[in-house]
């Protein structure tokens, strides 16, 4: 079958690899058809710099190693199941929550698994992936999909969750005024979640293309930090206050400064996007006005089917931050080398898998 193949940095192949069957099925497995895969941005830095989290030397959890199918965001139709599996039938849609966990840690056996200290993820280190014809996944990862939510927005179940969980975290209600630094996919759909629950939404964005994509969506303002003190901009819009939550999404080291100062008073901000270098805060702004600053890390394994029922209402329109559909064949050019160029023209891609 074909499948996208990640081997090392910058080299990502679309080649012929073995075809699961039905033989290879355990009994509390599925067997998927992949409709669409999104590119995230965990697989730009592993196609950039890796191998990063894809596995050089065998996984601690299931002995996965490089090279590996890509694809941790999709979804897909159910070919055949396990004989141990009863919640889904063949021929099913389903959405593939991808962590993969050992049940027994420390964290696991708190209902915290998305911490597990030996996870792996399918499509970055187990043997299948999405961004491929056909792939092997455990049945109690796959929601199904009602009829009211299409194959695409099936495919962004996962990068939503990743952006619900950041508001969650900040503790936004409805009223509240939120900023959010960064309008790259997540920043995109936190804008959009947040909304959702009744929230003033503001989002800071430097790069044009993003910022045109969020202020189609016409649900709050989006203002350019290379123009102005969006901290000051923020408070003046606020009465002085400031934000009530700052989703950081960007990872950036000014973006965090902008998310204290902008932040009002024992508000919360939720540190989403992942920084890969040291980022200069003080901290004694925090204690002075009582800010909590949370990171967050993936979600609750557990959300995919609230994340599917706010979609299916219409709610959380996720489809929108979707700037370009490809085929597999053009995954490098179109999408890993355009999501990676400074002039690229593209903020959320999904490869079609078929």
């Amino acid at each position: 079958m074909k499948a996208a193949v990640f081997h090392t940095a910058h080299d990502i192949r679309v080649e012929n690899v073995a075809s699961p069957d039905e033989g290879d099925l355990g009994p509390d497995d599925v067997l998927l058809s992949p409709y669409w895969c999104g590119i995230c941005g965990t697989d730009l830095h592993e196609y950039a710099m890796g191998p990063i989290v894809t596995p050089a030397t065998p996984h601690p959890l299931n002995g996965s190693t490089l090279p590996q199918i890509l694809g941790h965001e999709f979804s897909a139709e159910v070919v055949a199941v396990g004989r141990g599996v009863e919640h889904i039938t063949a021929g099913q849609r389903v959405s593939v929550m991808p962590l993969l966990f050992d049940n027994t840690c420390y964290y696991c056996r708190r209902g915290l698994n998305h911490l597990c200290v030996s996870m792996a993820c399918i499509g970055l280190s187990f043997t299948w992936g999405g961004i491929a014809e056909l792939a092997i996944v455990p049945a109690a990862n796959c929601s199904v999909l009602p009829d009211s939510v299409t194959d695409l927005q099936g495919a962004l179940v996962e990068p939503a969750a990743v952006a619900a969980y950041g508001v969650d975290t900040a503790q936004v209600r409805p009223g509240d005024t939120v900023l959010i630094t960064g309008a790259g996919p997540i920043g995109a759909l936190a804008s959009l979640y947040a909304n959702s629950l009744g929230a003033r939404v503001i989002v800071s964005e430097v790069n044009t293309t993003r910022a045109a994509l969020v202020k189609g969506f016409d649900i709050g303002e989006v203002v350019d930090p290379s123009k102005i003190d969006v901290a000051a901009w923020v408070k003046d819009q606020t009465d002085g206050i400031g934000a009530d939550a700052v989703i950081e999404c960007s990872g950036n080291e000014r973006a965090l400064q902008t998310a204290i100062a902008a932040v009002r008073s024992s508000g919360h901000i939720a540190q989403t996007g992942l920084h890969t270098k040291a980022a200069s805060i003080l901290p004694m702004a925090l204690s002075e006005h009582d800010i909590t600053l949370a990171g967050t890390w993936c979600y609750p394994v557990t959300d995919f089917p609230r994340i599917i029922s706010l979609i299916a209402s219409g709610r959380y329109p996720v489809e929108k931050v979707v700037s370009a559909q490809i085929a597999m064949e053009d995954i490098v050019e179109k999408g890993f080398e355009t999501l990676l160029s400074p002039t690229g023209d593209q903020v959320k891609v999904l490869v079609n898998a078929r």
